[in-house]
């Protein structure tokens, strides 16, 4: 065995666990083999304990141990062989190269404050340092040898804007497309520029109700895209030495680029939307616009890939409120390190937008006195004030509840829109929320307490890919 004939679980004396706590740790062995075991110190090298195959994943076995507190090696007993895992901590031991771990509670980043008062109280699903980094390692691993084509559709529509199309014309096209992005199209360059966004009209809204503004609502009908760019760009200091606006990068992926940078390349630059752009000659010329790229459509690929291994993946099965994962209202006294934004139905259009802006969030819930959900907010409804001329009137006299009448028939009185949005429960398991997620549109999910739908956090595709990508 490794250069020594001596056996781990014949030589070692048994280790009493009376009146310690055991954690059940699930160890996996993703390497194939007949007859699969394993042993190490956690019960003294005494005794080998079977390792199940994974229904539909014929090269991972599984077992789960009762472990005390501390720090273990152990060893896989392979068709006959003593072996261990290469991708997990190993050292040299006393019975030639073991793996290690330590136990712990919950995942070291894991911390108090963002586990909800309601929660406390319950028992925390505990998970190893080992099964987090095994699973992120698989997830990574899928995510890098998988690429964008895998996104692209067999059929649909990718809608394209001018740039030098008029602004107030762009956001009409935007709203009656149903489509909250576009790239941007410059015909004398020859390639694709930029995006236009909800973000653009939420600043030109923002700009209208300032009463030193220098944009006027009837230079909408000619004030271009990239007029309108530029002028940002000036505003915000991003201008050369002679005082001529910097151009920023299009921030763009190849149908050839893997996943895993695309993700990060989505949460580098915190952006919803990624356009996918091909062309076949080498100097990027002839740019074909293939697809809007999204965080859902990626984790879809991830869901349909692990969903049917998810019991070998312990982190996919621990209940979201166990896990560091989105943002949580923060208890009495207790001060929060992540802005968490609500709204009532009576607040004005005017203080909806300035918290989409400031908490660079995509949707804000809607709450009655009681907390209780009762609609969104998003980014995706800002196109929609387009058609109805709100740039002409005060943004602190209209309230939410109106804006989001816009987006309804005028002739009907207004529903709270639930299909707009998704909620879940505390107590939902990891894989629940991301298939969740993975749904096209849904950026953002709504944490509610049973029965009430008193809501108790938010949790976003970016803080999912945050979360698997460590």
């Amino acid at each position: 065995m490794f250069g020594s004939d001596r056996n781990p679980a014949r030589d070692a004396g048994r280790v009493s666990t009376a009146g310690m706590v055991l954690l059940p740790i699930q160890f996996t062995w993703p390497y194939g083999g007949d007859d699969v075991s394993i042993s190490g110190s956690f019960n003294g090298w005494t005794e080998l304990v079977r390792m199940s195959q994974v229904e539909g994943c014929p090269n991972v076995f599984k077992a789960v141990c009762a472990v005390p507190h501390g720090s273990h090696e152990y060893k896989f007993f392979v068709d006959g062989e003593w072996r261990h895992d290469e991708q997990q901590p190993h050292r040299n031991g006393e019975y030639g190269i073991v793996n290690t771990f330590d136990t712990l509670p919950v995942p070291a980043e894991v911390s108090q404050h963002q586990i909800p008062a309601v929660i406390l109280n319950q028992t925390i699903p505990r998970i190893s340092e080992e099964d987090l980094r095994a699973s992120r390692y698989q997830i990574s691993a899928f995510l890098a040898a998988h690429t964008v084509y895998e996104l692209l559709p067999e059929s649909g529509k990718v809608v394209a804007l001018a740039v030098d199309l008029p602004v107030k014309q762009a956001f009409h096209i935007l709203a009656e497309q149903g489509i909250p992005v576009a790239p941007l199209w410059d015909f004398y360059k020859g390639k694709f520029v930029g995006v236009i966004s909800a973000s653009d009209f939420i600043l030109i809204l923002r700009q209208l109700g300032n009463h030193g503004s220098t944009l006027t609502e009837e230079e909408l009908e000619t004030h271009t895209i990239s007029a309108w760019k530029e002028g940002k760009a000036r505003r915000n200091g991003q201008v050369d030495g002679h005082g001529r606006p910097i151009p920023r990068h299009l921030i763009f992926a190849g149908p050839g680029d893997n996943l895993k940078d695309v993700a990060l390349k989505f949460l580098q630059n915190g952006v919803a939307t990624i356009p996918v752009i091909h062309s076949s000659l080498e100097d990027g010329s002839f740019p074909q616009l293939l697809h809007l790229a999204s965080l859902s459509g990626i984790l879809k690929c991830v869901c349909r890939y692990f969903k049917h291994c998810s019991g070998s993946f312990p982190m996919l099965q621990l209940p979201i409120y166990a896990i560091p994962l989105g943002t949580w209202v923060p208890r009495i006294g207790e001060s929060s390190s992540r802005s968490f934004a609500m709204l009532r139905p009576t607040s004005s259009l005017s203080s909806a937008l300035n918290m989409l802006v400031q908490a660079r969030v995509s949707s804000i819930p809607i709450v009655d006195d009681n907390d209780s959900l009762l609609d969104i907010y998003s980014r995706s409804d800002i196109t929609a004030l387009a058609k109805g001329r709100v740039h002409t009137h005060n943004l602190n006299e209209m309230t939410v509840y109106q804006a989001l009448q816009l987006g309804q028939d005028s002739n009907s009185p207004y529903e709270p829109r639930t299909q707009r949005f998704q909620m879940c429960l505390h107590t939902d398991t990891l894989l629940k929320v991301m298939e969740q997620l993975a749904n096209p549109g849904v950026r953002r999910l709504v944490i509610v307490e049973a029965g009430s739908n008193r809501v108790e956090g938010i949790i976003s595709l970016s803080d999912v890919f945050r979360f698997l990508l460590g």
